[in-house]
């Protein structure tokens, strides 16, 4: 069954669950963090919420996807997110695309890309990369203005203050 109908803005149904994860980018710039947050959603219900840690467990494998697909792999008791969604307010870094094809996450939306280190469309396509064993599918541009902007008003800051 489709979230939406043909007719519909494919975008929209994604909005309330983006907001959810807006909310932890912004947790994550109030603690000083890059603010990317993630969720993941099963059967409907969000199973997972996360942010940027990096700062404060002072490792590098802690971005908000990884610590979400943490958090959604120990609820639903296997390695395998089969039936799951990963919400994501960046587009997934190199690491990260590793991971949800790894984790078997069948479907990823994300919010604004990363020109940088954009691994689902802008710089590669690990998710979606037929060599390997599992495929995602990827939707981006989900409140992207939002999310572009959280980011930009955490770096505008951190140049501010001296940093980054």
């Amino acid at each position: 069954m489709s979230l939406y109908s043909e007719f519909d803005d494919p975008l929209q149904p994604h909005d309330r669950w983006m907001r959810i994860a807006l909310a932890e980018a912004r947790a994550a710039f109030d603690e000083g963090e890059v603010p990317v947050g993630a969720i993941i959603v099963h059967e409907g219900r969000v199973i997972a919420a996360a942010h940027n840690q990096r700062e404060a467990l002072n490792d590098p494998t802690a971005h908000a996807e990884m610590v979400a697909i943490t958090q959604a792999a120990e609820h639903l008791g296997s390695w395998r997110l089969l039936g799951c969604t990963l919400y994501v307010t960046l587009e997934p870094c190199p690491m990260c695309a590793g991971a949800i094809v790894q984790a078997r996450i069948p479907t990823v939306i994300y919010g604004t890309t990363d020109q940088k280190a954009g691994a689902c469309h802008t710089l590669y396509q690990i998710t979606q990369d037929a060599r390997l064993n599992h495929q995602s599918t990827v939707l981006g541009g989900v409140l992207k203005d939002d999310c572009r902007m959280i980011l930009q008003e955490f770096f505008a800051q951190q140049r501010a203050l001296g940093k980054k």
